[in-house]
């Protein structure tokens, strides 16, 4: 671990945006998904929720390239269940589709705890998805072609939502515990799995708890972690 990695770790963590993801309906081609997620470390949000098969999303991260290491995925049986599972917790659900009552994004208040919705490549947002979304977005378009690609799509949202976050402070961290707006449980989970992949997977794989690391990003105690490995 390099001085230069563990403050690049620590600002990473310090910019994010817990209350701020994307949910895909249905999004199956695998490399629009991985270039959404790398989208979403780009743009500082910590979590996308997909509506996959776990058999299929298993068949995904192979093929990722790593992109599913800094963001988390959380992954849901049908859109109908993830909608009310995200507004249940008090997030408005923003769905990226042409409709009478879709407004212009970035007349949108995206410093709000929001969810922006991306449809199907093929027919966009569900009909049920988008009626039970809170609200319908729509990026101007000046060309022949009527839409953009899944991901192009997702990039430009979360781009004006980053825009607008910073202007109104909300990564401005210095007085916040740890530089951060995450939780303090997800801060130190994420914190040290980044620092400390090898040690990450050796304690799934044994059902171990995560050992004790310092702010340096080493374990505290390394000797105690290999006994307990070996016992």
């Amino acid at each position: 671990m390099t001085p230069e990695r563990l403050e690049r770790i620590k600002a990473t963590l310090a910019a994010r945006q817990p209350d701020l993801t994307v949910l895909t309906d249905d999004v199956h081609k695998q490399h629009n998904l991985s270039a959404i997620i790398r989208t979403c470390d780009a743009f500082a949000v910590p979590r996308v929720n997909v509506v996959w098969s776990e058999q299929t999303y298993r068949t995904y991260r192979g093929r990722a390239m790593g992109s599913q290491n800094w963001v988390d995925v959380d992954m849901h049986d049908t859109i109908e269940s993830a909608i009310s599972e995200l507004q249940g917790k008090g997030m408005k659900v923003c769905a990226a589709c042409f409709t009478d009552r879709a407004i212009d994004y970035r007349d949108y208040d995206f410093t709000q705890p929001t969810v922006l919705l991306m449809g199907n490549e093929k027919h966009g947002v569900s009909e049920i998805a988008a009626d039970m979304a809170d609200e319908h977005l729509i990026i101007p378009m000046s060309g022949m072609v009527q839409s953009f690609n899944v991901s192009v799509a997702a990039s430009l949202l979360l781009s004006e939502a980053v825009h607008q976050r910073k202007q109104a402070g909300l990564f401005n961290t210095q007085d916040l515990p740890n530089q951060s707006r995450l939780p303090q449980e997800e801060y130190d989970r994420l914190f040290f799995e980044w620092c400390q992949p090898l040690i990450t997977q050796i304690c799934k794989n044994h059902n171990l708890p995560y050992p004790e690391i310092g702010e340096d990003g080493h374990l505290v105690d390394p000797q105690a972690f290999s006994e307990l490995v070996n016992s």
